[in-house]
């Protein structure tokens, strides 16, 4: 598997861990029983495609790079969905994600 497709499995393996993210919000404690179904499906693939990147990308870049993008873009979701709108700090403390993630990828290899 080359780089390119390591990375394309970890951008789907990012959009299956804020679904299992969303989902689990909307299952209510797994009450509801469809959101609790996508919810354990979604994360099951979502670590079976961070397996596959493990492959060829150290895995604490791997898992930095999977832990912030997740996060932000679960605040998205959080924001468009159920309206709740970041503080500040949040914000704030967002943005270093987003660097702190450029920086692994971009300036931890060297």
């Amino acid at each position: 598997m080359s780089l390119a497709t390591s990375y394309l499995f970890l951008g789907i393996a990012v959009l299956l861990g804020v679904t299992s993210n969303s989902f689990a919000k909307s299952a209510e404690g797994f009450t509801l029983f469809i959101p609790s179904i996508i919810t354990a499906i979604s994360i099951v693939l979502c670590m079976y495609a961070l397996s596959l990147v493990m492959k060829n990308i150290p895995i604490g870049i791997t898992y930095a790079s999977f832990a912030g993008l997740t996060i932000i873009l679960t605040v998205l979701v959080g924001v468009i969905k159920y309206n709740q709108i970041p503080n500040i700090y949040s914000i704030i403390g967002l943005i270093l994600i987003i660097i702190g993630v450029l920086m692994v990828n971009l300036l931890g290899k060297q």
